[in-house]
């Protein structure tokens, strides 16, 4: 069928021909500024023309500057048009004023990178070059002031004579400045330094378009290289014949083995041969490095990364503050010179009490801590070091002093150790344990600065890796000062968002000044008045609950396939963890318990069986422990406990019994008081002087801490059942159901998955309103009974049977 072809209108008039061009004109011109563009267009038209404008004065100015400079200043009671005749250069009256107030009374001949930085911006505007505005401009003013201070500098000699000054006002006056206070070298290394740095900068740059070229050339070649494949060309025969007759009776081609051939060579990076008899066949194989060099397909959470970054922890409370060490008093101001006398004195009473029961000493070194002395002694051969042992006693009558401990032999030396106190002690101070390099720079999860050794080095563990710590000490001896350091190390290095702490203090007065941090640090069951908890009933639930949230984030790490906490958060902040199947960022607690043996004569086993939980699993969850006790007998200390506390901190105790029992050796008996203490973690004593912060600075840090913003409330930690409160009727009756019921109750069954947290996370309530809630769905035969740290089943499987079960009438059961 054909088709009619539409004659065009010849006989138009001349009019819509006119109107018609002048449309496409504006078209083309709206198409190639547009609304977007046209501010942008304007302005770098005007910066171009400009540029030009003053290239042109500047290159007049120079040639006729002089004559020209005399006319322009010398009457400004005269109008333009009578100065102009008397002008010898080009750029006129506003040119020749212009480039006097630039070079000379400004940058002088280091202008020029100006009027190249004002063209260079308008090209960029007209999209006619393509430059970085702020490397540019950076590079472009440097280099204007480096000009204008070195030609002020070179030009000292002979800049009277000339009709401006080549580096300008400007220069001079920056050469003024550097050569009162630098002098004449100094000046000149100031040029080359700054010389120096614009060379960096430039080629850098310059570096960096060559490499963008050169990875846009190779680009552009691969591309070309995927579109051909090269074969030879044939030889063209001058005459051919073609009898059609014989082409249609010939059978079938027999296949050619070389084309088979080269259609079989995979693609490979280099250039094959492929031979056949005196034939020579070259491929131009396509570059097969293009589907290497191509990046991996991103996963979800590595694109969630890329677009809104790691996730940040400390977003809530960006801007919270860590306190300073200026909150601290400083106690070590004082004259520390030490007592040669006093050192020289024991020396020798000790090198003359061992000879009176017959044991002669090679040398004796001594070193001077903060509040002890340690003497290192090397007896000669064939001394029995049970003799220097048992002297003990009689070389603290020798000395006159107190708490002398024998260290026989000196762990990893060929020594004795006799540690002696001072007569007159320094106090540690924790303004400069926690301002040391060793705390600031100290790269352990949770830093604890106890204080220094006898060697005056500062001494740090990481409560992460201990991970649980008993203190013990008798009235007086610095156990509650102890428990504070241990705090406030933590509170200098932890921001709230990774910490959080449960104190109970049955005493009611050693941790009230850390209620005020309810907000920041602490942790607490949401129905608690108190953050501190001093009852031993209330104790008792927050330790169960410690518990339960420790099954909870076992329950995370395993649903994570991860090990640990540390390895958990990591893979959260990567965003590897969705927030909507219940995952979250888990801060560390620390459990601090004051008077432990209070505790365990009033409560016994419901105290102590959570406590045992906790320090057998909880490490790897970041629950960490740290129980404090006076009175460390052996019922309140059982083995259970020190099985799982591997770390023991003991300050002086009345007996070598009680010292046996929190280090499993002698010599806390012997210890002096007053924050003289022995550390363990499992293997050799270490006598360290424990800082010292008085409650004052305590509250100073608190009060810093508490006037900033914080949290809505407390961490809440999780409800258990008390098997002792009387059961909630009310979550039985349909009548006082929560008004999210049926809306709680579908997402659970679509979700097929029910826990106080999930429904906590995703209907954004508190965790009483979503405990209650789980209560009242098991009430309704929702979901099942609690199962242990297991999530609770959902006994409904469909929509279908929830709105049977919604709609059914409970008179009727």
């Amino acid at each position: 069928m054909g088709r009619t072809r539409p004659t065009p209108n010849r006989a138009k008039p001349k009019t819509a021909e006119r109107k018609s061009l002048g449309s496409r004109m504006s078209e083309g011109l709206s198409h190639l500024v547009g609304r977007e563009r046209f501010l942008s267009v304007i302005l770098g038209a005007i910066l171009t023309i400009g540029a030009l404008y003053l290239t042109y004065a500047f290159i007049s100015y120079l040639a006729t500057g002089g004559p020209d400079q005399s006319v322009v200043l010398g009457h400004f009671d005269r109008t333009p048009e009578e100065l102009n005749p008397e002008l010898k250069g080009r750029a006129g009256v506003a040119g020749s004023y212009l480039m006097h107030k630039l070079v000379n009374e400004w940058v002088g001949l280091g202008l020029v990178f100006l009027i190249y930085l004002m063209g260079a911006i308008g090209l960029k505007l007209l999209t006619v070059v393509r430059i970085n505005y702020l490397r540019q401009t950076l590079l472009c003013t440097a280099a204007t002031f480096w000009s204008a201070l070195t030609l002020a500098t070179i030009t000292r000699g002979f800049a009277d004579r000339l009709f401006f000054y080549p580096g300008g006002i400007v220069g001079e006056q920056m050469y003024q400045w550097l050569y009162v206070r630098v002098g004449y070298f100094g000046v000149l290394l100031a040029i080359f330094l700054l010389l120096f740095l614009l060379l960096f900068i430039f080629f850098r740059g310059v570096r960096s378009r060559f490499n963008n070229w050169a990875d846009r050339r190779d680009q552009r070649r691969k591309e070309q290289d995927k579109k051909k494949l090269i074969l030879p060309e044939m030889e063209e025969d001058p005459e051919i014949t073609v009898d059609h007759q014989q082409v249609e009776e010939q059978p079938s081609p027999t296949p050619d083995p070389l084309l088979d051939r080269v259609q079989s060579i995979p693609e490979v990076e280099q250039q094959k041969v492929v031979s056949e008899g005196e034939k020579e066949v070259t491929l131009e194989v396509i570059d097969a490095r293009h589907s290497e060099e191509e990046e991996a397909p991103k996963t979800a959470s590595e694109a969630l990364v890329e677009q809104l970054g790691p996730y940040d922890p400390k977003r809530d409370l960006s801007h919270y503050q860590m306190p300073g060490v200026d909150l601290l008093k400083n106690y070590e101001e004082r004259n520390r010179e030490i007592d040669q006398d006093e050192i020289q004195e024991n020396k020798t009473l000790i090198i003359n009490t061992l000879r009176s029961f017959g044991i002669d000493i090679k040398s004796i070194i001594a070193t001077v801590g903060p509040a002890i002395t340690l003497y290192e002694v090397v007896p000669e051969d064939g001394i029995h070091i049970s003799r220097i042992r048992n002297l003990e006693d009689n070389i603290s009558m020798s000395l006159s002093a107190n708490g002398i401990r024998i260290i026989a032999p000196m762990p990893g030396k060929g020594t004795i150790g006799l540690e002696v106190p001072n007569k007159n002690p320094q106090i540690v101070s924790m303004r400069a344990v926690l301002g040391s390099r060793a705390f600031q720079e100290s790269k352990a999860e949770l830093p604890v600065a106890l204080g220094r050794t006898i060697t005056n080095d500062v001494f740090i563990f990481d409560l992460a890796k201990v991970p649980h710590l008993l203190v013990a000490g008798a009235t007086g001896q610095g156990k509650s000062v102890g428990l504070n350091a241990v705090i406030t190390s933590l509170l200098y290095k932890k921001h709230p968002s990774e910490l959080k702490f449960v104190m109970i203090d049955p005493k009611m007065v050693e941790f009230s000044m850390y209620g005020k941090i309810e907000k920041h640090y602490m942790a607490k069951l949401p129905e608690e008045d108190q953050t501190i908890i001093t009852d031993t009933k209330r104790a008792a639930n927050t330790l169960n609950s410690l518990c339960q949230e420790m099954d909870d984030r076992y329950n995370l790490l395993t649903q994570a396939m991860v090990r640990n906490i540390k390895e958990y958060n990591e893979k959260f902040t990567n965003r590897q963890l969705n927030p909507e199947k219940g995952h979250r960022y888990l801060p560390y607690i620390v459990l601090i318990i004051d008077e432990y043996g209070d505790l365990i004569i009033t409560a016994g086993k419901e105290i102590e069986t959570p406590i045992t939980r906790l320090a057998q699993k909880a490490r790897a969850v970041g629950i960490h422990a740290i129980i404090a006790t006076q009175r460390p007998t052996a019922s309140i200390i059982t083995g259970a406990i020190k099985a799982n506390f591997p770390g023991r901190l003991a300050f002086r105790v009345t007996s070598a019994v009680d010292s046996r029992i929190i280090l499993d050796a002698a010599g806390a008996n012997r210890l002096v008081g007053r924050g003289d203490s022995l550390y363990s973690q499992g293997n050799d004593l270490v006598r360290v002087q424990c800082a010292f912060v008085d409650t004052p600075e305590v509250t100073d840090v608190v009060h810093f801490i508490s006037d900033q913003r914080g949290y809505l409330s407390a961490y809440p930690l999780p409800e258990v059942d008390d098997p002792d409160a009387p059961s909630d009727k009310g979550a039985l009756d349909p009548n006082m159901r929560d008004e999210l019921f049926d809306e709680v109750a579908f997402r659970l069954v679509a979700e097929q998955k029910a826990s106080a947290s999930f429904i906590q996370q995703i209907f954004a309530i508190g965790y009483n309103r979503a405990a209650r809630l789980m209560v009242q769905l098991e009430a309704a035969g929702i979901v099942g009974p609690q199962n242990g740290s297991k999530p609770r089943e959902v006994l409904i499987k469909s929509n279908d049977q929830l709105d049977l079960l919604l709609n059914s009438n409970p008179d009727d059961n």
